[in-house]
């Protein structure tokens, strides 16, 4: 029996908001009800009570989501898979089972110390495997393995069907395919509670990684400065980064805004088997940023000598490689990010398969400098993560529904804040850069504002998802595709949850 907490209980407050602290709106908009539970049979069980009694359900494992999708459900309730956690192979062999409230983090740890593999998952630990997996997460080692969703073999879903039952169903590619394709990539909150995962092959975790940083302090930085670095950074991956050899590094441009006061690169690199023995790649990468006035730091046996060669260059002040370290697969994954206090915040995403263009390069640069009066512009920040290698399989985009296979960088132009009255000011920012940057000359002509597909951008991201985006009738597009994915999606939708129980702003339209 899933553990109900109402209104009357202390833990309400807590467990009524997910992390993005704008959600509920305000305290009518917040489901009556949440119901915490610890097994599939809890989880049926208490979604034909609340199909029973007429009341909507609302999915939850980590508590992620960028909109109100979850926590906005008045007279409704939140299912909460948060406890149905884990990952094992039953009999100590495959298949291995990871509970939808798995969170990313304890998931890596319970996988390589009982097994040593691991998922090629996300780099926030905190978030639920859930609605990462659903929604085609990515992390340090998809260009290396692919998505999360690539090795996926089988789900177990609860479903709704068109005479209000609920029903247990495995799905995989023989069984139910249409509906097992949905999961692998559509998003949560759409079809029904899924509560296991079952991967029949993972891949090997790493022997070790390595990570090295360094930033810019923003000081120093002039447009001109500026350009060259995104311009160096995108073309390293439109390039050079598409070689197999390369697909075991994984790099983030954090460009956070000028009041910051500092913006830098981190990265993660191993060898694709698994280890360092080799740095000739890492250390071709890190020479791109040589004469950006970069200083490297070397430190655990990792050393750089081209870039400490290089540390009087002096064009830019630059704290660079603040730490180049070599750790195992098992330190890496148990420093993953996360967590924290939740904030305010508000979140827009863009798949490129192009690097930066001088044309975005000085929008991104405008609006990284620009200022807003009464509004403190902290906690603005661009994450430009390389993605392409492995993930860009073509042939795993009919097998999943993951639709963008073509990309060699992935955006998330995101803003988070403490207070309410800011709200505005922080919206203005970011639908600005949304905006101008995809209004430009590489953007489609028939959707300015937006990165729809053509041959510099493939859409957006589901699993960060943007109302904004209603605003356009084509939509579903930016998100799944002009090429029938969607249209598949909605008989799914039909055949599985003829009577919509599931749903939210952006679910699948049936």
């Amino acid at each position: 029996m899933a553990i109900t907490v109402t209104r009357q209980d202390p833990r309400y407050g807590a467990l009524k908001k997910g992390h993005n602290a704008r959600w509920p709106a305000d305290d009518a908009d917040a489901a009556s009800r949440i119901l915490l539970c610890e097994s599939a049979p809890d989880a049926a069980e208490t979604l034909q009570k609340l199909v029973n009694a007429g009341m909507r359900p609302t999915v939850r494992s980590g508590g992620h989501c960028y909109e109100d999708f979850v926590a906005n459900n008045p007279g409704g309730a939140i299912l909460d898979v948060s406890l149905m956690a884990g990952a094992s192979a039953p009999g100590d062999r495959p298949p291995y089972r990871i509970g939808p409230g798995t969170q990313l983090w304890n998931g890596y740890l319970e996988l390589y110390k009982r097994y040593g593999v691991t998922l090629p998952g996300g780099t926030c630990g905190s978030v639920g495997a859930g609605g990462h997996i659903s929604g085609g997460g990515y992390g340090l080692l998809s260009r290396l393995h692919g998505l999360t969703c690539d090795w996926l073999t089988a789900v177990e879903i609860l479903t709704v069907d068109g005479k209000g039952q609920v029903v247990a169903r495995r799905v995989d590619a023989e069984h139910d395919p249409d509906l097992f394709r949905a999961c692998r990539g559509a998003g949560g909150g759409n079809f029904g509670v899924i509560t296991s995962f079952e991967f029949d092959k993972l891949p090997q975790a790493p022997e070790e990684v390595i990570d090295a940083n360094f930033s810019f302090a923003w000081a120093e930085m002039t447009e001109e400065r500026f350009v060259p670095i995104l311009i160096k950074f995108g073309e390293y991956w439109a390039s050079r980064g598409r070689d197999p050899e390369t697909w075991g590094m994984f790099s983030v441009l954090s460009l956070a805004h000028r009041a910051s006061g500092r913006f830098g690169i981190s990265v993660q690199f191993c060898n694709p088997d698994g280890t360092c023995g080799d740095l000739t790649v890492l250390n071709e990468y890190l020479d791109r940023f040589s004469d950006c006035g970069v200083v490297a730091t070397p430190g655990d046996g990792a050393g750089h000598e081209g870039l400490a060669a290089r540390q009087d260059a002096g064009q830019l002040e630059c704290v660079g490689v603040h730490t180049v370290r070599r750790r195992t697969w098992l330190d890496a994954t148990a420093g993953s990010g996360g967590g924290g206090a939740s904030m305010r915040g508000k979140y827009k995403s863009c798949y490129m398969k192009q690097g930066f263009t001088e044309a975005e390069a000085r929008c991104l640069y405008k609006h990284m400098t620009r200022t807003i009066p009464g509004t403190d512009l902290r906690g603005s920040t661009i994450g430009i993560d390389s993605y392409g290698g492995a993930i860009n399989r073509a042939e795993m985009a009919d097998k999943t529904a993951a639709a963008q296979r073509a990309s060699v960088l992935k955006l998330q132009p995101m803003t988070f804040w403490n207070d309410a009255k800011e709200d505005p000011g922080r919206l203005q920012w970011l639908r600005d850069l949304y905006t101008e940057l995809y209004s430009g000359p590489d953007a489609d002509p028939e959707h300015k504002g937006t990165p729809y597909w053509n041959a510099h951008y493939e859409g957006c991201y589901i699993n960060y998802p943007d109302i904004d985006m209603l605003a356009h009738d084509y939509w579903p597009e930016l998100y799944y595709g002009n090429k029938g994915l969607y249209p598949f999606l909605q008989g799914v939708k039909r055949k599985y949850d003829p009577n919509n129980i599931f749903h939210h702003a952006m679910s699948i339209r049936a």
